[in-house]
């Protein structure tokens, strides 16, 4: 292959060729080597020195990245590589590992077609593994598998060409089985990866050499010779027969689909419009003539360009001086600057034609996951996380005169990543602050000091618990404080199928628009009347309208969603969210003056009706849970089960891999932030390995719920007694 350096006139030009475009993601589990990986490539676009890739890790390039050696955001960059005599383009995405920050895994995967899975064959499939390879297939992105730092199982494991090669067919087999549950069922047995095919290449990124079937039939070379140059730690020869660069670049231009494949199944999936209409028929084709329409999926600030909106453009063709309509935004915006990212570096082009990445500046009101299109169209599907902020801290200025600036900086950091939960605190006036982890938690603080330059102070961190009801009530009535006005109320508990598909994003929060609104909650098992009724879906519980030939109806319902969000937003027992309860209005008796029913009358009533509600059926805390893998060397597994039992951890799983033990097990998450790392280093003597991820909310034991009630009435300063039905039923 001729290797040459792109500029970016060139790439530009590329640009235009969908042949030539390949939209790729590198994902993997924490400590797998995409980084080192995606500075292989860099070093072939030449970028970077080939000498320094691996160590320069260059797509971490915030200063909290660079002292963790780990990768907190997502990096966009786009390369020029020569293949075969022909020239393409890759916007690349380098994406964390870390289950922290795997908000950004998800956003990445609406800008891409195709995936790079690297796992480290010693550590084989990991929790994270699994999941950015879940959210990758959702979306329709194909993957193709980098089995990295193979070098390990010699080395370190010293096993044998036959182990060696047992070890790598079992993990090509479990990657399979992954894709063979999560892919669409159409693609399943398609996109499964091959070494004979060629969508498997293996290797080490940190030693710059990689092979794969077609590498190795042209180089001349077997698998077995490469297994002995590397036990004979030959790098000089390896990097000859079996260079990295082209190992990789060859499987993402034969494998990964160009934009023209891609969107013609994945516009279906991720755009819910009409596919007939004219914005549908130009995205499926990816028709730069067409009119423009993007989903931005990522946002940066820079100092003197402001806030920069990432989008993938799906049709059209993006230049400086054009105006977009945003989702759910009256007024139009214009683009000031069109440009490209070049990792750190925005560099500034004409103009991006459709099936391409483009960095936008200019966009004064836009968020992640917003639809930007020249003529209004149908918004793009929501990009929904699976895990869920489980861990917040109070966060105030030490200078109460930088409180506004404390303010608009977590703002920005919370556009930045929608997985970052701000509000404030009425009683307190503290800002609190939820993210996934104490990590995510400890990077937002991170930030705040260093790039907004604003002393701060945290407390401690504090576990978000959620509150539901376990059976139904009602009717109750609930009145407005002038009594002029009365509405009836009933709750049940929604179904578990339900809220699994408002988690999944079937069924989207807001208000159900149209019939295949409707059709997504019936198929999720609500009943057809209910479904029907349904005016609001809020924090996974949902609002229903159940009344008939109610005078006023239509013209307080605005307020009775609004006092119904303020419900399910903080709720009776603790002022926690809610979820999980499905609220219907039976009946009601509406004065016909409107002075009468003003927001002051309606929205107490219906709040306060709801909370009588779910008192009378008897309010229960769920509590977040995470799955935790440890691998330990069998001495120290009897300590870590009794750690893990001793801190209410529920055994899911033990395996046995030579001398060493893996112990996989449910925890909740208010054990886990009290001394738990350092317990178990203490236990193994800092031979733990551990990672967790999100595992759902499950019901608070009810001896331990009063006393967590009482913390946490205790710590938002409202009476420590928690109140009866009756209070609100006056």
């Amino acid at each position: 292959m001729a290797r040459k350096e792109y500029v970016v006139e060139e790439i530009a030009k590329i640009m235009s060729d969908l042949e030539a475009i390949r939209n790729v993601a590198i994902i993997a589990h924490v400590h797998h080597g995409k980084t080192t990986l995606t500075d292989t490539l860099l070093a072939r676009a030449g970028i970077i020195s080939k000498r320094v890739a691996g160590d320069v890790l260059y797509t971490n390039y915030e200063a909290i990245e660079k002292d963790r050696r780990m990768t907190i955001k997502s990096a966009d960059i786009s390369l020029g590589f020569t293949y075969n005599d022909r020239d393409y383009i890759i916007n690349l995405i380098d994406t964390p590992g870390h289950v922290d920050f795997g908000g950004h895994v998800t956003r990445s995967m609406r800008a891409v077609d195709g995936v790079v899975l690297v796992v480290d064959p010693v550590e084989g499939v990991m929790p994270q593994t699994e999941t950015v390879l879940r959210q990758a297939l959702k979306e329709r992105a194909k993957p193709v598998l980098f089995v990295n730092k193979v070098d390990r199982l010699l080395t370190e494991l010293r096993l044998t060409k036959e182990q060696t090669f047992e070890r790598l067919l079992e993990l090509i087999n479990n990657i399979n089985k992954l894709i063979d549950r999560y892919a669409p069922e159409e693609y399943a047995k398609k996109w499964k990866v091959s070494v004979d095919d060629g969508s498997v290449c293996m290797g080490s990124a940190y030693e710059k050499w990689a092979i794969s079937k077609p590498l190795a039939d042209r180089n001349k070379v077997t698998f077995k010779d490469i297994f002995a140059l590397t036990e004979a730690e030959n790098l000089e020869k390896l990097q000859e027969v079996a260079p990295i660069d082209e190992a990789v670049l060859e499987m993402i231009v034969k494998h990964l689909p160009t934009p023209k494949v891609a969107q013609v199944y994945r516009i279906p999936q991720i755009w819910h419009g009409d596919l007939t209409s004219e914005a549908g028929k130009s995205m499926m084709a990816v028709d730069s003539k067409a009119k423009t329409n993007i989903v931005v999926f990522n946002l940066t600030y820079e100092q003197h360009a402001g806030e920069v909106a990432v989008g993938r453009v799906f049709s059209g063709v993006v230049r400086k001086g054009v105006e977009f309509h945003v989702s759910g935004k009256n007024e139009p915006q214009r683009v000031q600057q069109v440009g490209v990212y070049m990792g750190p570096d925005k560099v500034l082009v004409d103009y991006i034609p459709a099936g391409n990445i483009a960095a936008l500046v200019g966009l004064k009101d836009v968020s992640i996951g917003d639809t930007l299109s020249e003529d209004v169209i149908e918004p793009f599907e929501q990009i929904k996380h699976y895990s869920q902020p489980v861990v917040t801290k109070a966060v105030e200025a030490k200078d109460s005169r930088d409180t506004t600036k404390l303010i608009e900086a977590l703002k920005e950091l919370s556009k930045q990543d929608p997985t970052i939960k701000v509000e404030i605190n009425q009683e307190t006036g503290e800002h609190l602050v939820s993210g996934m982890g104490e990590l995510h938690l400890e990077v937002i603080e991170t930030k705040v000091r260093d790039e907004f330059n604003i002393p701060i102070i945290t407390s401690e961190p504090i576990v978000v618990y959620t509150e539901t009801i376990e059976k139904g009530a009602g009717p109750i009535e609930g009145k407005t404080p002038n009594k002029h006005s009365k509405f009836y109320v009933m709750v049940e508990p929604l179904k578990d199928t339900v809220q699994k598909a408002i988690d999944e994003g079937s069924i989207r929060e807001g208000k159900p628009k149209g019939q295949t609104a409707i059709d997504a909650m019936i198929k999720a098992g609500l009943e057809r009347p209910i479904a029907k009724g349904v005016v609001e879906i809020y924090n996974k519980c949902m609002l229903v309208d159940a009344t008939k030939g109610v005078q006023y109806m239509n013209e307080v319902m605005e307020l009775l969603i609004d006092g119904f969000d303020e419900a399910v937003k903080d709720g009776p027992l603790a002022r926690e969210k809610c979820a999980g309860v499905l609220v219907s209005i039976v009946d009601a008796t509406i004065h016909e003056d409107p002075v009468h029913r003003g927001p002051a009358q309606i929205i107490p009533a219906i709040r306060r009706a709801i909370y009588a509600g779910m008192l009378t059926a008897g309010v229960a805390l769920l509590e977040p849970k995470q799955n935790f893998t440890i691998s330990v060397p069998q001495d120290y597994m009897s300590g870590v089960i009794t750690m893990m039992q001793s801190r209410r951890g529920q055994g899911l799983n033990i395996t046995q891999d030579r001398e060493h033990i893996t112990i996989t097990v449910k925890m909740p998450v208010s054990e886990t932030i009290k001394g738990f790392s350092n317990e178990l280093r203490s236990i193994t003597q800092g031979r733990a390995i551990w990672y967790h991820e999100f595992a759902g909310y499950e019901k608070l034991p009810k001896d331990i719920q009063e006393r967590v009630v009482l913390e946490i009435r205790k710590r938002k300063g409202l009476p420590v007694e928690p109140p009866k039905p009756e209070l609100f039923m006056d």
